[in-house]
């Protein structure tokens, strides 16, 4: 069984960068662009741990964006630009998870832009589910793009007991699934409660793993169950 979290929304705060004292294996997704991005990717990337961009994408609800975010209105040629300013800045990002999306992640066109960027680059896109009409996995899948969904937000709220009660979903949806994706984010109360958390699940033989390895995995299953 198996567990990866990344931690997004990276870059905007010096806080930030209590993110270097968790494990390795921890995956850390980077907004472009933001003040402590690009130092924050490289000490953890010097650090082990794999780096992905949190691309900013449109939400519902009208929300800022920030530099290097995507919108409805944009057409191919102006993603494509976003996205290779955005790798240029980060170019040993793996793949992208969105940030916000809840209105860009439901368009067809707009994501299929996207994932043939990703595919182009061979990279990995992670959904982080922002809205239930996503169509970016469905996008991903048509063009041979690796991608996964998130299955737990872990810190949505920023108390300890809320964080621990998230941390057993997480657990129990690795024990019947096999794995499990986690998203947090880099506040130094979820970074203090991940640190007293991680390592319970050693007890419960459970291995917190890179996404890499998630994508792996989902990849020997797949080609397991075209096989029988």
């Amino acid at each position: 069984m198996k567990i990866a979290i990344i931690i997004d929304d990276i870059g905007y705060r010096k806080t930030d960068s209590n993110i270097l004292e968790l494990p390795a294996n921890v995956t850390f997704s980077v907004l472009p662009h933001t003040p402590y991005g690009k130092s924050l990717a490289l000490e953890g990337f010097n650090k082990h741990h794999e780096i992905m961009l949190h691309i900013p994408m449109e939400a519902e609800n009208g929300k800022f964006l920030g530099p290097g975010g995507l919108t409805h209105d944009m057409n191919e040629k102006v993603i494509r630009k976003k996205l290779k300013e955005a790798f240029k800045e980060i170019p040993f990002a793996m793949g992208i998870n969105n940030h916000m999306g809840s209105l860009l992640t439901t368009l067809p066109q707009s994501m299929l832009w996207v994932m043939q960027f990703i595919k182009e680059k061979e990279l990995v896109f992670v959904d982080s589910i922002t809205s239930s009409k996503s169509q970016a996995g469905a996008m991903a899948k048509k063009l041979g793009v690796p991608t996964l969904d998130r299955n737990i937000f872990l810190d949505n709220h920023l108390e300890h007991e809320y964080i621990s009660h998230q941390f057993t979903l997480l657990i129990e949806r690795a024990k019947e699934h096999k794995m499990a994706l986690a998203i947090a984010h880099p506040h130094p109360e979820t970074v203090r409660s991940l640190l007293k958390l991680i390592p319970l699940l050693a007890q419960k033989n459970i291995e917190l793993v890179p996404i890499s390895q998630l994508f792996e995995d989902q990849q020997v299953l797949t080609e397991t169950s075209y096989s029988e």
